[in-house]
């Protein structure tokens, strides 16, 4: 299957080398390409970056979304939750940062749900183990979500959008060359649809999120900032019937359940440039708060909090910022907390280091060491070198790299307590879920290698990865035994025997192939294997997202237009007799066009799903039809 994929991906890019470059070849920095930001063409390991340019082109009004057009990236959605996996780890194996600062509260995954796109400066999404750079849970890949500054000088915009949801957006923003403050706002007001598909209520969301920034140079050498953002969301969701035969009565309408999430995330921190900015220092203090409820019960709080220190040394007399030989050594301490019981804590120390080279031959070298001391579990010691060499006199850039990442167990796995009731074909049902806080971190080994090359004189640029990665340890529930005196069976958690293998290939571009007309493209061959060699569910095999911007009107206009294929998706039908089956194929086509009305006001329009095809990525669930929205946008 691998050889026929590489000849198809091959077929792919033979026809795209007229049409289409790597997004991430526009770009200078990777913000969170190490434990400090590395110049793009440096950067030996696989990155995808989306610009706020082109989210504002394509309509993209979410962050699940925009991620979904990336190449080793899938998303499904289920239940008002949108899960986001990178080279098919799960969900929790992929770290979501937003400003820097971790998402998810310090325990499991980050659900996207309504996290919205307004207001985003960029969308780096890192594909690989990161765990030397960010810990635990980056251990697929890392997303960091990065928000607007604002520019020299006032800055006011905002946004209004109606249709199948309303979207309120506001930005405020001023700076000079010292530095800066930045408010942003966003609400989401979307009533959804029913997820039960059955034609019962809608489904809705509504959202509401504030972002606060601010950065200053009190002298030459010291900076002072700080970030926090603040979001609450409410959003429907249906209810599941493991009885059911089939997938159309798994979910059914229920219009009373609902989730109330609270997120709240914050970080302080100081720069300090010493010898002439050779030797450079930042600490920092981050927070991270999820708080989450079923109708209307009282908020449950994950939190963490994160002391880091980091020191930065040019190696070669010149400064961090012109060194070709920079040494970055990390300091950091970490503390999770849960609400739900006092023993649901965990505290870790770590220590990292990190190398880059710049050599004359065309050689760049990344590599980085890191130990974690973990308080409740085993420790952890992971490691990334990443390579890239500049081909002299052909254009071609070869990158590669080699990687180890952990993801610790969760607080359900270590320390869960708790019985389930159901029915099932007229039987009563009691299950009870046991923590084991005998659980070891998972640890994946990756390496990858590509090669980027430009097209048609250089007017686009392809890259094409190979990856293959090994899961140990993967933390699995289990069944342990039947208890006859409480009439209930039991389980557990266990690391798995055996490893989780995954491999495939990632094919990227875009190209401006004339003055008004850009292209785009990715396409990912995934082949995802559990020990006992059965399929990985909610992974496609086969993800193609075909692109193209047209600018209209002079420039005073655009219309974008986006096609998705899946097909190769499998997963666990989970009622009946729970076979894990292959999901239906699917291609959507999302349209979107912008208008400047004059040079403050911008009109827009966009259709999601203009085929109005059945999305299932999920048994049983229900996706989005064929939506329209019409908006203005004005900036000052």
């Amino acid at each position: 299957m691998l050889r026929t994929s590489l000849l198809s991906s091959a077929a792919i890019v033979a026809l795209s080398t007229s049409a289409f470059a790597q997004e991430l070849a526009l770009e200078e920095i990777v913000v969170s390409g190490g434990l400090s930001p590395i110049a793009a063409q440096s950067y030996g390991r696989a990155a995808s970056v989306i610009t706020a340019q082109q989210i504002e082109d394509r309509g993209i009004t979410n962050v699940a979304d925009a991620l979904r057009s990336l190449p080793g990236v899938s998303v499904s959605s289920s239940g008002g939750q949108s899960q986001v996996r990178i080279r098919g780890g799960e969900g929790n194996h992929t770290l979501v940062l937003i400003d820097g600062v971790e998402a998810s509260g310090g325990d499991g995954e980050y659900f996207f749900t309504g996290l919205e796109t307004a207001n985003v400066e960029r969308i780096e999404v890192l594909r690989g183990p990161q765990s030397v750079y960010y810990g635990s849970n980056a251990s697929s890949g890392v997303i960091n979500i990065i928000t607007k500054k604002g520019d020299i000088g006032t800055t006011y915009s905002g946004s209004l959008e109606a249709g199948s949801a309303t979207i309120a957006t506001a930005f405020l923003a001023h700076r000079n060359e010292r530095g800066g403050i930045a408010l942003s706002l966003a609400h989401t007001n979307d009533s959804g649809f029913d997820q039960s598909g059955d034609g019962g209520e809608k489904d809705g969301l509504e959202r509401s999120s504030l972002i606060l920034s601010s950065d200053y140079l009190v002298t030459d050498n010291l900076k002072l900032g700080f970030n926090i953002r603040r979001s609450k969301e409410e959003y429907d969701i249906d209810s599941a019937a493991a009885a059911a035969s089939t997938a159309g009565d798994y979910v059914f309408d229920n219009p009373s359940d609902f989730i109330n999430r609270e997120e709240l995330t914050g970080q302080l921190y100081t720069e300090i440039d010493t010898l002439d900015g050779r030797l450079t220092h930042r600490l920092s203090i981050e927070k991270s708060q999820n708080r989450q409820s079923f109708n209307g019960t009282s908020l449950a709080r994950t939190e963490s909090e994160v002391l880091k220190y980091r020191l930065s040394y040019g190696l070669d007399s010149l400064s961090v910022e012109q060194t070709n030989h920079l040494l970055n050594f990390l300091v950091e301490s970490q503390e999770d907390t849960s609400s739900d019981n006092a023993a649901y804590s965990r505290a870790t120390r770590s220590i990292a280091f990190e190398y880059r080279g710049n050599f004359e031959n065309g050689i760049d070298v990344q590599g980085g060491v890191r130990f974690d001391d973990n308080e409740i579990f085993e420790n952890a010691f992971t490691y990334n070198v990443g390579v890239v060499y500049e081909i002299p006199n052909t254009n071609l850039r070869l990158h590669g790299s080699i990687g180890k990442g952990v993801v610790n167990p969760q607080y359900l796995e270590l320390y869960s307590d708790v019985t389930y009731s159901y029915d099932f074909q007229g039987t009563r049902y009691n299950d009870k879920y046991l923590g084991n806080p005998n659980l070891e971190p998972e640890t994946n080994k990756s390496f990858d290698i590509g090669v980027e090359f430009p097209v048609f004189d250089g007017r686009g640029i392809v890259d094409i990865t190979y990856f293959r990665e090994k899961l140990t340890d993967e933390i699995v529930q289990a069944y342990d035994r039947y208890d006859p005196i409480a009439d209930e069976s039991v389980y557990t958690y266990e690391n798995q025997v055996g490893d989780s293998r995954r491999e495939g290939v990632e094919v990227s571009g875009n190209m401006q192939a004339t003055d008004t007309v850009a292209l785009r493209m990715s396409y990912t061959y995934l082949d995802a294997e559990n020990p006992d060699g059965g399929v990985e569910v909610r992974r496609p095999r086969h993800e193609l997202s075909l692109g193209a911007t047209v600018e209209t009107f002079g420039g005073r206009g655009s219309v974008s237009a986006d096609v998705r294929h899946i097909s190769g998706n499998f997963d666990t039908k989970f009622f009946g007799t729970f076979q894990t089956s292959e999901l239906p194929s699917y291609t959507t086509v999302d349209l979107a066009a912008d208008y400047d009305l004059n040079d403050r006001l911008t009109l827009t329009g966009r259709v999601t799903n203009l085929l109005d095809d059945d999305v299932v990525n999920v048994w049983g669930f229900a996706s989005r039809g064929r939506s329209a929205y019409v908006g203005l946008r004005a900036s000052f």
